[in-house]
């Protein structure tokens, strides 16, 4: 960015919407080095073309758009393509031929609303991830939803919902017609081997069709609310129930995981995923939240972690000594500020499921994922007589903002966590005593 500003000192970007609007002429070059906002969205205005110019969201994705006032003066946005899509020059050719229906006094944003009646399943997902992810369309309690509730949703998306659905024209679309893709998602007629380096296979199942049913009711609930839409022609679908996980690890199998991480530990097993498998099982949280888990969070002299985001938004959550000690055995990895940094980059470790699933094989115990451990610290927490309530604020149920006093987390809580994060590491030790006095093959 600093030769952006080399060329063009006296150039300043404003958000959109804003009164103040400096300008400049918008070329190849000057877009090219437009850098993503450290925060929501950027809009930088052409000085020839009064109204256009481009959005750059967080993500560096970079939009054409036209910015104008209707006959009714009434201020309209629609966007004309995305940059690398579409050439400066295409943009700017484009944003004439709107404009000049504007000064007709035409309104060039009610023709793309009509021809959104007639999207198709797949463009009206296109429309809401590109729309969801500028903040455009909010979510839970009215905020903007996040960028890893989009990642599934887009995951879905792509894997079963455009396959199945994707040609269809929404407005025309069923109740039966959604039931019949949920259905299909169910039955692993979408069934994939994974991308993105996640391995596996998108094999379906109940859960994964339930939810790609709640995907696209969502979608299309969006398009009506935002005016694409006259009517929801598939609300009142009904959604597959799924399982409960209710999964959890007995004290034995608990014993059996602890002998297969120390065998394992001893035979060259990666030693980051196998502490993410022990800070999963001291301290009950989340796969996402453990591997993402940044040192700068942890605190251990207050015996608590500040997560900035979790699923139920920013939270504190207690943590025990013995994960304390996980934490800290861990090796700093330069430039990265993850607890379990991956090998490559910057960014966290990411291949516990693999890791857990050799532990368990090793353990000859079966039906265990990262949820179960999350499931086993909070059972061995009922064991030990807490209340339902206080094992939901444990897990992260119960709200924890951080914007609270640090030094008036609930004491109670932090003994509740250390006191069950205490029970499962003697159990671990015990089991790994066990594998200890066992001889060992010639």
């Amino acid at each position: 960015m600093e030769t952006f500003w080399r060329h063009y000192p006296d150039f300043e970007p404003v958000s959109p919407g804003g009164n103040n609007m400096p300008t400049i002429k918008l070329t190849k070059k000057a877009v090219d080095a437009f850098a993503a906002p450290t925060e929501k969205q950027i809009a930088y205005w052409d000085s020839e073309i009064r109204g256009f110019g481009v959005r750059v969201l967080k993500s560096g994705l970079k939009t054409f758009i036209v910015q104008y006032r209707n006959s009714e003066g009434i201020k309209r946005r629609i966007n004309l393509g995305r940059f690398g899509v579409m050439t400066v020059e295409q943009a700017r050719d484009l944003a004439k031929i709107k404009l000049g229906k504007v000064a007709a006094g035409e309104d060039p944003a009610d023709e793309v609303r009509q021809a959104r009646k007639g999207m198709t399943v797949a463009e009206m997902c296109d429309w809401y991830l590109t729309e969801a992810r500028a903040g455009n369309i909010l979510g839970r309690k009215n905020r903007p939803i996040k960028a890893s509730s989009l990642d599934m949703d887009e995951s879905r998306i792509r894997t079963h919902i455009k396959p199945l659905l994707g040609k269809r024209v929404v407005r025309h679309l069923t109740i039966a017609d959604v039931e019949q893709m949920q259905t299909d998602v169910r039955d692993g007629k979408t069934a994939k081997p994974r991308t993105g380096g996640r391995g596996g296979k998108a094999s379906g199942g109940a859960g994964v069709a339930g939810r790609c049913v709640g995907t696209l009711q969502a979608v299309i609930g969006h398009a009506k609310h935002k005016g694409l839409l006259a009517e929801h022609p598939t609300k009142g679908a009904k959604k597959l129930s799924s399982k409960k996980k209710d999964r959890r690890l007995s004290v034995a199998e608990i014993e059996s995981l602890a002998k297969a991480i120390a065998y394992a530990e001893r035979s060259g097993e990666n030693s980051t995923a196998l502490g993410v498998v022990r800070l999963l099982l001291l301290t009950g949280y989340r796969r996402e939240e453990a591997q993402a888990m940044h040192r700068t969070w942890v605190h251990p002299e207050g015996g608590y972690v500040a997560f900035p985001d979790t699923k139920g938004d920013a939270q504190l959550r207690a943590i025990g000594p013995a994960a304390i000690r996980v934490i800290e055995a861990q090796p700093i990895s330069l430039g990265n500020p993850h607890v379990f940094p991956s090998t490559t980059g910057d960014g966290p470790f990411t291949a516990v499921r693999s890791c857990l699933d050799r532990l368990c094989k090793l353990a000859g115990i079966s039906g265990v994922t990262p949820h179960t451990l999350r499931h086993t610290f909070g059972s061995v927490a009922g064991d030990l007589g807490f209340s339902e309530l206080t094992i939901r604020a444990m897990l992260g149920h119960a709200s924890q903002n951080v914007t609270q006093d640090y030094v008036h987390i609930d004491e109670a809580l932090k003994l509740a966590v250390r006191m069950t994060s205490d029970q499962i590491e003697k159990l671990l030790a015990e089991g790994a005593k066990k594998l200890a006095a066992m001889p060992m093959a010639a």
